[in-house]
């Protein structure tokens, strides 16, 4: 890729200068946990929705919080509840007296940013309402489509430890997730840190994500997106990536594989991965930085690897090291 200016007068350089200042912010306000911020630019690059799991009180709002405000897009959070209605989400239609006239009230999906909380406790119609604006970039109220914003990206969360009353997502709607994210415990001086940093001169036990310095705009979030959709991709790397997703299909130990989706978002964000190495072209390298959280919601265990105690994961590690990867 030449550093050439792109539509909105963004050159490939300063595209990288922008994300990796983007990743340094989030990191600042997101403490230990370099891991995953990089994992949420890299969705943000690749335009994909993002799954986050862990337990309460590790950050996971604040992770969306933070992100949103550093991207300059305006930020919109759900709490799913076993009550909540489709309609909650998306908006309905409604009888105004004063004009006598139907009007459409929009729902919270109309942002940039969608933090769908807990999104396990909502029942599979409710759920189903929001991944099908997610597939569909758009909202269908009394007849009349409505598209979402640009940038649009969905942040889920799920509680790993706490199952009774809630309504798992079926694969299918797992599979519309760029990304399964995992976040755990901070080490033990980020720990201290994030204590000392919640504690200083501020009441509660939140930390603020209102001080975050903002690095882009909404269109220079999409100027990012489509440089990626520029980016030299080699054949090798494609054909890399379809025998990584068939190896899945027929690995030992995987009940079932990954599909076409898969090979596409870890196309997309092996691209991400490119861009914030410095790179305007991707390396196997930059696939197997993504191959985990692209692919372990999108594999099923055989019962024999799950009562033996291997994850995910564990899998797909063996999985990887057998591909043969192409020499570049």
């Amino acid at each position: 890729m030449t550093d050439k200016a792109s539509e909105n007068g963004m050159t490939f350089s300063e595209g990288v200068q922008k994300i990796k200042a983007l990743e340094q912010v989030i990191r600042k306000n997101v403490v230990g946990q370099d891991r995953v911020v990089r994992e949420m630019v890299i969705g943000l690059l690749g335009a994909g929705h993002i799954l986050i799991e862990g337990i309460p009180g590790l950050g996971k709002t604040l992770l969306a919080r933070t992100v949103a405000k550093a991207a300059g897009s305006h930020f919109n959070r759900i709490q799913f509840t076993p009550d909540l209605m489709p309609s909650d989400i998306t908006g309905h239609g409604m009888f105004d007296m004063q004009d006598n006239q139907f009007k459409i009230r929009k729902g919270p999906i109309f942002t940039h940013f969608l933090l769908a909380d807990e999104i396990n406790r909502a029942p599979a119609k409710t759920q189903a309402a929001l991944l099908e604006a997610m597939q569909e970039q758009q909202v269908t109220i009394e007849g009349k489509s409505l598209p979402l914003a640009h940038p649009f990206l969905v942040m889920a969360t799920q509680n790993p430890i706490e199952q009774e009353g809630t309504y798992p997502l079926p694969q299918a709607q797992t599979d519309r997730f760029m990304f399964k994210i995992f976040i755990d415990y901070p080490d033990d001086e980020d720990e201290q840190r994030i204590v000392n940093y919640a504690t200083r001169n501020s009441i509660g036990d939140g930390l603020d994500s209102s001080k975050v310095t903002t690095i882009l705009t909404p269109a220079e979030v999409s100027a990012l997106q489509k440089m990626l959709t520029r980016m030299t991709i080699d054949e090798q790397i494609v054909a890399y990536i379809v025998k990584i997703i068939r190896t899945t299909r027929k690995w030992n130990g995987i009940d079932y594989g990954a599909g076409p989706r898969g090979a596409i978002n870890l196309l997309r964000a092996a691209r991400g991965s490119a861009l914030l190495n410095e790179r305007g072209f991707v390396t196997p390298d930059d696939v197997k930085a993504v191959a985990l959280p692209v692919l372990r919601h999108r594999i099923k265990l055989s019962a024999d690897m799950e009562i033996e105690g291997y994850n995910a994961d564990q899998v797909l590690l063996n999985l990887l090291y057998s591909v043969e990867a192409p020499r570049m």
